[in-house]
């Protein structure tokens, strides 16, 4: 008898058991599927409002602007490895307009600069030296078009973010103190990571415009130098004695 008790109050036991588990499986199935639900990045640049498409625009011209730049810049910095030791023959052999004609035909800044010293010739040697300069100035301007344009987004774009996340929060207490007693937590919270959306679009735009700028400057100073060395070297040849 004891026994057979001993054994009804296991089975009983068992059976509770099982059923607390399922009700606990019942409950946690809308918890796994409440968290499941996530925001992706298109529905957070909505929430961010206009400020958000303020951004998207800035970020497309920051982008536009940097792929022309640098293949701008690129196209710039190729150089024909002998071309320098053409226009050394050319001029040491008399021949000032073949080496005039290599510089249209190779159509970049080193080949325009080294032109308009060749255009100079017979005149002192500072006249053409400053002549040359002041072409490679030109070239550097030109190639430095629009990278201003970056600076700019780079240091707009993080401030009119955080412009944003304060009009957000404005709004957000706004709706609170008219709300007064009856104050929905969720309704307050919604509004203030709406706000900060802006805040990090901001970051976003203005970290890779800063980044893009950057690469931008220190290419076109790398040109500079390449330019600088052609010059010297131009110089160097007008006074080196003829073959």
């Amino acid at each position: 008898m004891h026994m057979l008790l001993n054994f009804a109050m296991l089975q009983d036991a068992a059976n509770q058991t099982l059923t607390s588990l399922n009700q606990v499986q019942t409950t946690a199935q809308p918890d796994a599927a409440a968290g499941e639900i996530s925001l992706s990045i298109w529905e957070l640049t909505l929430k961010g409002g206009w400020i958000m498409g303020v951004l998207a625009i800035m970020s497309i011209i920051a982008i536009y602007i940097f792929v022309e730049r640098y293949l701008a810049i690129l196209q710039a910095s190729k150089e024909d490895r002998n071309f320098m030791n053409n226009i050394r023959d050319f001029i040491h052999h008399g021949r000032v307009d073949a080496a005039i004609a290599l510089c249209k035909a190779q159509s970049s800044p080193i080949s325009r600069m080294i032109e308009k010293g060749l255009q100079r010739l017979g005149k002192p040697l500072n006249d053409i030296n400053a002549a040359i300069e002041n072409v490679g100035k030109l070239e550097v301007s030109r190639l430095e078009k629009n990278i201003a344009g970056l600076a700019t987004i780079a240091g707009a774009a993080p401030m009119l973010g955080f412009l944003g996340t304060v009009i957000g929060m404005i709004t957000a207490f706004y709706d609170m103190s008219m709300a007064g007693n009856n104050v929905d937590i969720v309704v307050l919270s919604s509004g203030i990571y709406q706000a900060m959306v802006t805040t990090v679009g901001g970051l976003i735009v203005g970290i890779v415009a800063y980044v893009c700028y950057n690469v931008l400057v220190a290419r076109i100073e790398k040109l500079v130098f390449i330019l600088e060395a052609r010059a010297t070297d131009f110089m160097d040849i007008l006074q080196e004695p003829a073959a």
